[in-house]
């Protein structure tokens, strides 16, 4: 549901350097992560002749769009890109969360990047020279684990990359059982949906968010992208038949666009209590009691082809995204996000070199159709 109407909280957390806190083990989990990455995407170049992703590999829709700032937001939520009313151009990326290509009926977590074009302000270290801002969302509003704990899961995830797919279907199948009756007892296990457990259920139906807090502009804040177009919100928890088509989730968003188009609201949660919200632990899921998610603007895309070889090649294969594209009034915060950093740079830098030509921040998203 749409949260307008709701007021901001009336005295959120003012933003200031002192809210992150270096991880004492920061510098180890960064090195093991990098490494996992690393043997990943090299375990894939070899197995598909080409150069993805070592996390997000699969993509489900490539779109365009625009980014609608709301007028008339209040000054604590009239903050960095949404400071004022205006219209922007905006590329989105479905995709599912693994690094190596698998059949839709590996059911896994969702993802959504958005990369918004002609954003002007002082930019985040790296990012300089740029006009672009990005946000990169998954759909469960905490982060599957500690910094320690995730590394450990993604070196898991590396020796099963290359495994057989018939073995990761009956996990995947399994998992999905289990998560099904840890959910009829009002439970939710974050650990099989990562295996494969996820309910196989429209793309497009899905709420993203940030998982990990960024700087919003005077204050601290996570992000959310939901569904508000009639024909989307239809779609939460609807079932979708991935049986016997391995790309069924692609087809089911190629149909939709084919007919409908589609709407969002951009909503953002202010950090109201650093106690109850931290910045740097994000497994820690924020109350939306004490502060709920309000919008700030809508995304639009109009109806249009949701995957072909022209817009594959410009934003599948042709962008980058990452968290650490955009305005240092949305710099990423906490452990996860510093340590996201040289993780989406590496996996930029591996693709550029295998596709022999650089993968760079676009001024504008006039050359991708639409």
């Amino acid at each position: 549901m749409s949260q307008a109407g709701l007021n901001p909280p009336s005295s959120p957390v003012p933003y200031s350097p002192s809210v992150e806190t270096p991880h004492p083990d920061e510098a180890e989990i960064g090195a093991s992560i990098l490494e996992s990455m690393q043997n990943i995407r090299e375990t894939t170049l070899e197995d598909y002749g080409r150069p993805v992703r070592s996390v997000h590999a699969k993509s489900h829709g490539v779109l365009k769009g625009e980014l609608h700032v709301l007028p008339g937001l209040p000054a604590v939520l009239a903050q960095g890109l949404f400071a004022r009313a205006g219209t922007y151009p905006v590329a989105l990326r479905l995709s599912t969360t693994p690094g190596d290509i698998l059949d839709d009926s590996v059911s896994t977590p969702r993802g959504l990047a958005i990369k918004v074009a002609k954003v002007e302000g002082e930019r985040l270290p790296g990012s300089e020279g740029g006009t672009t801002q990005d946000f990169v969302l998954v759909n469960g509003p905490a982060f599957q684990a500690k910094p320690k704990l995730f590394a450990q899961n993604l070196k898991l995830l590396e020796k099963t990359t290359d495994r057989l797919d018939r073995t990761k279907k009956i996990v995947s199948a399994v998992s999905r059982g289990l998560e099904s009756l840890i959910e009829a007892f009002g439970g939710q296990s974050v650990a099989l949906k990562s295996l494969g457990g996820h309910p196989e259920t429209h793309i497009l139906g899905e709420t993203f968010f940030s998982q990990a807090p960024i700087r919003y502009g005077d204050y601290i804040a996570k992000i959310s992208v939901a569904p508000v177009s009639p024909e989307l919100t239809a779609l939460k928890d609807t079932p979708v038949d991935l049986n016997g088509k391995p790309d069924g989730l692609r087809e089911a968003v190629v149909d939709f666009f084919n007919r409908h188009s589609g709407e969002w609201e951009i909503r953002v949660q202010l950090c109201t209590d650093l106690e109850t919200m931290p910045v740097e632990d994000a497994s820690i899921l924020w109350p939306e009691d004490r502060s709920p998610y309000i919008p700030v603007g809508r995304i639009t895309v109009a109806p249009q082809e949701a995957w072909s070889e022209s817009k594959v090649a410009a934003i599948d294969e042709g962008l980058s995204f990452s968290p650490w594209h955009g305005l240092a009034a949305h710099q990423p915060l906490g452990v996860i996000m510093r340590l996201r950093r040289r993780a989406y740079e590496a996996s930029a830098a591996f693709r550029a070199a295998h596709y022999g030509h650089p993968v760079e921040e676009p001024k504008t998203l006039d050359s991708i159709p639409a």
